[in-house]
């Protein structure tokens, strides 16, 4: 079993690629105009990660954080050198959702939890969550990517989320050029990776407006065995147009992903056995128990369709803003379960049913599994005192899953399981700016509303397998939908906030409330339906930005939010969930800190305390050995007490020279459960200590850069009994740009980079008692072509 690709080899080869591609243009480099020169130092000269001057702690992306990554990578991976974040992604380029998490402050975006909101363009992107969700990775191509802005806590009240109890994540796209120009990009990389992309920006096609639209499609392999190839295609288009005193804005992208997920491992005792591997086999055995952890059966197929309109005008000192979106969802996850589930009583000693692909039953409830069978398709049983010889995965196997334990002739049989998701979400947003003032000071009063409708379908599949024995092709028509159901959600929410300038400080309180209405409609059985209504208290925040005369550019800022998170439709999947049981979730957040900004120089300083309470938790009644295909365990979500944190937050941007500058950020981080059963222990996947430094360097059409990120030991459990190793991760990118190099090119910018330069083994995203392997080292170079 090839367990691990080797690295240095292909290392070597971009290496030396991208050395002899910044050799042939290095004379070029010196012809550099002094036009270019200047816009160069001008861009060097900007500050690199800016607060803006409110009264929550906040931090913006630079192009250097995007410089870091490759141009394969997620846009989700730019935002973790910034203080109180941490991002982990099990895929080097982010090419697996099931394995990526980001934390701050003790809250999660992750595989069961959705507790950061999420925005595209201030936009709300809909559940974060893994199943049937969408992160902003879907919306955006890295390329058209503009910047991030990352709310750590109190955020702001006009925020268009219900899953923001720990901040808000603004991911914005690149408005068009005001030239015609054309840009082509291809990159390469380890794993088999590769990616194209092409955006044309049009100039001003009519009066006043401009759009680009762009194109991408890539590819990479797994890293472990380099078997499975993920895929993306991404189309993206945007225009601005101003038409009488109204400014528009529209935004369009459809992304198409094949993504094979991989496996978590359980605890640090199999991670420490074999780091480079998550138990998932690169072949396919014919035995159907080993089968289940066949790399190509763990795949996840999502489409994603979203775009919005917005328009903007001013009235006197009355500023009117609204949009419309839509967004559509569909996909697949895909497992394969050793065995058919027996849904229909054929009477003992008769064929079973399910083994005719003409048939499909819709619901009802297992009653049992098949395993072996003859021609016929009658149940086998293993001969009486045979020992099963199986040892994996999960600890092995009985004689019933061992084809040594059955005589000539018995026949494997097993399934396709697909979950299926379909989700259409529509919105509008609307809000007013009304500037003036009161008793001669300015004054500033905002307001608006969030209306949003959507459906999402999920219904699951049992398929077949054609053969066991031989392959993992399954039939088209399944033999049994285990289930069947559609959650309608809507949500209204409204704020108002005022904010006076005092002269001394600026003062602002804002209050908003959300009105959230959550349903299961059950396809197969009516008495399953499910409604609840998940309206927040009104929400209070307020906070304060006062400049500190003695020191020019300092600022002291305080805030104060009560965030909220409605009952989130994952909640009514469950039966025999008791909603009587369950509330919203709540968070009060204090932000209390330093903000210094000076050209070459930004500093802030944040102290945080947060309190979140009314965590739901999913409780199982009982143990499943392995992967719980038919989800058969008992259990139900309850309010398991809450989550106290505090912590600090610094990050330091000075622009050492005119050509080095240099980024430092810190998180100090306690996050504690409040709950009876583990009050005072650590929460899961939170770090106590996080820091990163990065050198960025920029001369006469050369850059390079170097950054390394610390993490601090964290917990794999809610009883604080395993955890897992602090670790180090360093990113490395080097590159050389020539302008007007003749033929119509404006100009040719080659970048290597080269992520987790030292090939740090360690665990990256945390699940309850287990966690997936990081990425490894992988390196990537890139070519872009300006016409």
């Amino acid at each position: 079993m090839k367990l691990h690709a080797p690295m240095k080899p292909s290392l070597l080869a971009l290496a030396v690629l991208s050395a002899v591609s910044t050799s042939v243009l290095a004379q070029d480099n010196q012809q550099q105009s002094s036009e270019e020169q200047k816009a160069e130092e001008e861009r060097m000269e900007q500050i690199q990660v800016t607060g803006r001057s409110v009264s929550y702690a906040n931090n913006t992306t630079a192009e250097e954080m995007k410089m870091q990554q490759t141009p394969m990578t997620s846009a989700l991976s730019v935002i973790d050198n910034l203080p109180g974040v941490l991002v982990n992604e099990g895929d080097p380029f982010g090419s697996d959702e099931w394995s990526t998490s980001i934390s701050m402050r003790g809250f999660q975006i992750d595989l069961s939890h959705q507790q950061i909101g999420m925005t595209i363009d201030g936009i709300a992107n809909g559940n974060s969550n893994y199943g049937g969700g969408t992160k902003a990775n879907r919306f955006i191509d890295s390329e058209n990517l503009a910047t991030v802005q990352v709310s750590q806590g109190t955020s702001d009240v006009a925020s268009r989320s219900h899953e923001a109890l720990g901040g808000t994540i603004n991911f914005e796209t690149i408005n068009p050029s005001f030239e015609q120009q054309t840009v082509v990009s291809t990159t390469l990389g380890e794993n088999s990776a590769q990616k194209f992309f092409v955006r044309h920006e049009t100039g001003e096609i009519a009066k006043d407006t401009y759009a680009w639209v762009s194109f991408s499609s890539q590819e990479n392999t797994d890293w472990m065995d380099e078997v499975a190839t993920n895929t993306r295609d991404h189309f993206a288009g945007k225009i601005v147009s101003r038409i009488a005193d109204i400014d528009l804005e529209g935004y369009f992208t459809y992304d198409d992903a094949r993504e094979y997920t991989y496996q978590r491992v359980y605890g640090v005792n199999q991670y420490e056995s074999n780091k480079q591997w998550d138990g998932l086999i690169p072949n396919w055995t014919g035995v159907p128990y080993q089968d289940q952890a066949y790399r190509k059966g763990w795949v996840t197929h999502r489409e994603n369709m979203f775009g919005y309109l917005k328009g903007t005008t001013n009235i006197g000192n009355l500023q009117l803003k609204g949009n419309a979106y839509y967004h559509h969802n569909e996909g697949r996850g895909d497992w394969i379960p050793y065995y058919v589930v027996d849904v229909t009583d054929d009477g003992a000693g008769n064929p079973h049913s399910e083994l005719d692909t003409s048939t499909t039953v819709n619901g009802g409830s297992p009653l049992g599994q098949i395993y072996f069978v003859d021609r016929e398709g009658r149940s086998l049983q293993p001969e009486a005192g045979c020992e099963s010889s199986i040892t994996f995965p999960y600890g092995g196997a009985g004689a019933a899953f061992d084809p040594d334990c059955y005589g000539p002739g018995a026949v494997p049989v097993s399934s396709h399981r697909h979950t299926n998701y379909n989700k259409d979400r529509y919105g509008i947003n609307g809000d007013f700016i009304w500037d003036t003032t009161v008793s001669g000071m300015d004054n500033t009063l905002r307001g608006g509303f969030w209306y949003e409708d959507y459906q999402r379908e999920e219904y699951r599949s049992w398929h077949k397998l054609t053969d066991s024995a031989t392959s993992d092709r399954w039939e088209n028509n399944p033999y049994w939908i285990q289930f069947d159901r559609e959650f309608p959600v809507d949500t209204l929410m409204y704020y108002l906030e005022n904010e006076i300038d005092t002269g001394f400080a600026k003062l602002r309180l804002g209050l908003k409330q959300f009105n959230v209405d959550v349903a299961k409609d059950d396809q197969f059985d009516s008495s399953n339906d499910l409604d609840v209504n998940s309206d927040s208290d009104v929400l209070v925040s307020a906070g304060f930005v006062a400049p500190i005369p003695a020191v020019r550019g300092l600022e002291v800022f305080g805030g104060y939010a009560e965030n909220f998170a409605a009952i989130k439709d994952g909640v009514l999947e469950r039966d025999d969930t008791d909603l009587s049981q369950v509330e919203a979730e709540t968070a009060e957040n204090i932000d209390l800190g330093l903000r210094y900004s000076s050209p070459g120089l930004n500093a802030s300083l944040t102290y945080y305390d947060i309190s979140f309470d009314n965590r739901i938790t999913f409780i199982s009644n009982e143990d499943v050995d392995g992967i719980d295909f038919l989800e058969a365990a008992a259990g139900g979500y309850v309010n398991d007490g809450g989550v106290e944190s505090d912590g600090i937050e610094a990050s330091l941007d000075y622009q050492l020279t005119e050509n080095w500058g240099v980024y430092v950020s810190y998180t100090k981080n306690d996050s504690t459960y409040i709950d009876k059963a583990f009050a005072g222990n650590t929460v899961i996947a939170s770090a106590d200590d996080m820091a990163s430094v990065s050198f960025d360097y920029s001369k006469e059409g050369y850059f390079a850069g170097f950054s390394t990120k610390y993490v601090g030991e964290r917990y794999l459990d809610q009883a604080n009994t395993a955890k897992t190793d602090s670790y180090t991760v360093s990113d490395l990118y080097l590159g050389t740009t020539a302008y007007d190099i003749g033929g119509g090119i404006e100009s040719v910018e080659f970048r290597f980079t080269i992520n987790n330069v030292f090939d740090e083994s360690y665990l990256g995203t945390i699940a309850p008692g287990a966690a997936w392997i990081g990425a490894p080292r992988v390196a990537a170079l890139n070519a872009k072509f300006t016409f």
